[in-house]
């Protein structure tokens, strides 16, 4: 088959294009999909890149995200059929690992995963879409919600949000009726963001984001029931790096900031006086659980929810898919079919 092979860590140029890789086999309780679509998270250029403490079982295909039809099914799958349309959950919760760094992923003709990993996908919904859900939309999911319980009312700001993280923290801030303030990179990718819920965007590039919350909302008072506390409720930052301090001195007195990772760094600068003198909770989310992502399906497929896809590559430029990522060239999603 057709595979992106990962056979040592480094650059861009380390995947290529094999076009005999061995074909998957379905062992017990396995299935095989023809996979129709799989979309590409910066966790794929972490995993190309190398991580300390992970160490792969070379070769590899990345691809944590996949969607296809049942090809095939190992011994002892029950509740499946060859031809159901499948969206899979990365994670495989009762031995462990993850599809595309563990296990071969999505960046090939086939892919072979235990059949509890499945979910069905329905008709409404195209492999594209479901491809780009799990990581990125379920991990949105749990942290807009589940741990950053947004609410109606709540000026959240967003950093990064024009990659597929954030442009589903949008829109579920906005469904919770909040007022979102995105940041971007580019006018080209603010009218996106605007036109999928955003208020406001600030253009980081051009824009100090923290002085332009100062001159929106007033810069934050330390005292607790002031008549005029400035700043923002929420602010989300999965970026790290420089950003992380003026983030804290965005937010009110008790605002919270959310967090799922740290793109432009995991080690910032630190300033511990805004934490307590502000009060602020900083609240981390890992992942996403398996009810996070049929809630996904529901409401895409109830059209409350959008699936924001940059661009859909094919299998042959797995490669330049991924560099269009890291060099964050995009806006939502990459996908590869």
């Amino acid at each position: 088959m057709k595979a992106i092979v990962l056979r040592e860590h480094g650059g861009n140029e380390t995947l290529r294009l094999e076009t005999h890789f061995p074909d998957p086999i379905a062992g017990p309780g396995d299935v095989i999909l023809r996979v129709r679509a799989s979309s590409l998270n910066y966790h794929d250029v972490f995993t190309r890149r190398g991580m300390p403490g992970i160490h792969l079982p070379f070769p590899i295909i990345i691809g944590l995200d996949v969607a296809g039809e049942i090809t095939a099914l190992g011994d002892g799958v029950t509740g499946w059929n060859i031809g159901d349309r499948v969206v899979v959950d990365p994670i495989n919760r009762i031995d462990g690992g993850l599809v595309g760094e563990t296990t071969h992923g999505g960046l090939a003709e086939l892919c072979r995963v235990p059949a509890h990993q499945l979910i069905a996908l329905p008709d409404e919904i195209s492999f594209t879409d479901a491809a780009a859900l799990p990581v990125a939309y379920g991990t949105a999911l749990r942290m807009m919600t589940t741990i950053g319980q947004i609410r109606a009312g709540e000026k959240v700001l967003i950093l990064g949000a024009s990659g597929g993280v954030g442009a589903c923290c949008v829109q579920l801030a906005k469904l919770a009726g909040a007022e979102v303030i995105a940041c971007a990179g580019s006018e080209q990718k603010a009218e996106r963001l605007r036109a999928i819920g955003a208020d406001r965007t600030i253009l980081y590039t051009e824009q100090d984001f923290m002085k332009e919350v100062f001159r929106l909302y007033g810069k934050p008072a330390r005292q607790r029931h002031s008549a005029h506390p400035g700043g923002v409720d929420v602010v989300v930052n999965f970026t790290g790096g420089d950003s992380w301090v003026n983030s804290l001195r965005c937010l009110r007195v008790g605002g919270r900031v959310l967090t799922c990772g740290a793109t432009a760094g995991f080690n910032p600068t630190e300033d511990l006086r805004y934490i307590w003198t502000f009060e602020l909770q900083i609240r981390g989310s890992n992942g996403w659980d398996r009810e996070d992502l049929h809630r996904l399906l529901a409401l895409v497929r109830e059209k409350r929810l959008n699936v924001l896809i940059d661009r859909q590559w094919p299998l042959e430029q797995g490669a330049q898919a991924l560099a269009s990522l890291e060099q964050r060239q995009v806006i939502g999603k990459v996908v590869v079919v």
